[in-house]
């Protein structure tokens, strides 16, 4: 078994996916100066692969509050608390960005999670400085802060509750249940208008949901998330994301009503996109996973991106074009004003920003 520069031991390379897990194998990073192949050693013997457990490192950042500029979204900071997600979406666009810290886009992205348990100093200490100018803060861009792992380190609790004592907006994506601990400050921030939610569902079908998020709650399990943030007062939006052409396209209804009814307000899509190394490794979970219906799904996944697996140009990266995209659109166009979702949330506040006062501190007499 090879070995990275850090002589941390790699996964090996599978023929099938290990138990709850998404990619069936760990190609090398695209940084990365060695490859790994699978090949026949001629000795045809059966072989039980040891399970794949969870490795965590800690990180020591010196920032928290990430900044884009990018003109097709809604928000120009962010905070992730985590590197790796556990859930281990096999089309999640997010895999490539592993290969930064010289890992794989497969597996590793799956199972060697990195957590920056700083994340609320770090965060309030940015918060505090006179040149901060408060605006939406988005949690979930990047991987998922509800994965399994947040139950034992809990590090985004205690980053809501530097945003709650700031009075900071925030917007939070996720897929995970687990949210639903922190109803107690996401229900008061949002009735303040200070916070959202949007929760992702890619499909209602049960069994294709563990065999394409296997660590994901289940999506019946998610649209009652939706009814509970809702009934505690923040408002949530239903992110159909990614829609799968040929797969999973046909729920886009269904999907947007069930999440109505349990009291979404708002709704959105994004076109599946498969940047980099995500690809191939949702390329090998079709044939692997949905054989039948392989072929279907990568030509229409093509015919969205203009020919290839992905189109990174701003404006169409997550909406596709041409006639199946605009499909998708108008259907669901349709479905919003049939149901009475809204495509756009009024602003959060960010008037009530302030920073609390520290130990020692002088306080106003006004």
């Amino acid at each position: 078994m090879e070995t990275r520069d850090s002589a941390r031991p790699v996964p090996p390379v599978r023929k099938r996916p290990a138990k709850g897990r998404a990619a069936g194998s760990n190609p090398s990073g695209r940084f990365e100066k060695t490859t790994r192949e699978d090949i026949d050693d001629g000795w045809d013997l059966p072989e039980d692969l040891p399970p794949l457990r969870t490795e965590v490192t800690e990180e020591k950042a010196r920032r928290i509050i990430t900044r884009n500029t990018s003109p097709d979204l809604s928000f120009d900071r962010s905070v992730n608390p985590y590197r790796g997600c556990e859930h281990g979406c096999i089309y999640c666009f997010a895999r490539p960005s592993h290969g930064y810290l010289g890992l794989s886009a497969g597996l590793d992205f799956e199972t060697r999670l990195t957590v920056k348990p700083d994340a609320a100093a770090l965060l309030e200490r940015e918060l505090a400085l006179p040149r901060y100018r408060p605006r939406v803060i988005a949690i979930g861009t990047n991987t998922d802060p509800y994965q399994p792992i947040e139950r034992e380190r809990r590090v985004m609790r205690d980053v809501l509750e530097v945003l709650s004592a700031h009075r900071h907006p925030v917007a939070v994506v996720t897929k995970g249940t687990l949210i639903e601990r922190d109803i107690d400050i996401l229900g008061e921030m949002g009735r303040a208008g200070l916070a959202r939610v949007g929760i992702s569902v890619t499909t209602l079908d049960r069994d294709l949901a563990r065999r394409m998020e296997p660590r994901v709650p289940a999506p019946g399990r998610r649209i009652e998330t939706i009814r509970r943030l809702s009934q505690a007062g923040c408002p949530v939006r239903v992110m159909v994301s990614p829609v799968v052409p040929g797969l999973t396209d046909h729920e886009l209804e269904s999907i947007l009503s069930a999440a109505r009814g349990a009291g979404a307000v708002a709704a959105s899509w994004i076109m599946l996109r498969l940047p980099h190394e995500v690809a191939p490794l949702f390329r090998d979970w079709l044939h692997e996973h949905v054989p039948g219906q392989a072929d279907k799904v990568i030509a229409r996944v093509r015919a969205v991106h203009g020919g290839r697996d992905y189109d990174p140009e701003w404006g169409k990266r997550m909406t596709g074009e041409g006639v199946f995209a605009n499909l998708i659109r108008r259907r669901f166009d349709v479905a919003l004003g049939r149901l009475g979702l809204r495509k756009e949330l009024p602003p959060l506040r960010t008037d009530l920003f302030r920073c609390p006062p520290r130990p020692g501190d002088q306080l106003s007499l006004f």
